[in-house]
């Protein structure tokens, strides 16, 4: 069987279990597809998020600098990251904690020519503060 003869429905099914989150944005900034990681890291259901802005996992004080970039993504139609991009940012939980995510993304085109954006969102809050403890006792062994 090759890439090209797999059903779609096992495609689907995979995306909807994955444990990283995966999400697509329609072109107004709207949730259209949420899966199971996506509510494990955010804390949302697929039900709550559907059709809200994406604001809900944006902290306020990013919003401006994201919706410029997505905007202008939607606008020309590519990204100004590459396939191998990932991108580190804060994000909001459903019950307001801070969390660090990591995420790549793409911008898609439906049937009918709609503009779409997706992304696939790790949770390394965990990583990060790792290497936030890791790099407070190096300073500390240097003074």
């Amino acid at each position: 069987m090759t890439q090209l003869d797999l059903d779609p429905e096992v495609i689907l099914g995979m995306s909807a279990q994955a444990p990283d989150g995966i999400m697509i944005i329609d072109s107004a900034g709207l949730i259209r597809y949420w899966n199971k990681g996506a509510e494990r890291i955010f804390g949302f259901t697929a039900e709550e998020a559907a059709g809200r802005s994406l604001d809900v996992i944006i902290p306020e004080k990013h919003r401006t600098r994201h919706w410029e970039g997505f905007d202008a993504a939607m606008a020309r139609g590519t990204s100004r990251y590459g396939e191998s991009d990932v991108l580190g940012v804060p994000a909001l939980t459903a019950d307001g904690r801070r969390i660090s995510i990591e995420f790549s993304v793409v911008l898609l085109t439906g049937p009918d020519g709609s503009a779409y954006c997706g992304a696939v969102v790790r949770d390394v809050t965990a990583r990060r503060e790792r290497e936030r403890e890791r790099m407070q006792r190096r300073a500390g062994a240097t003074i």
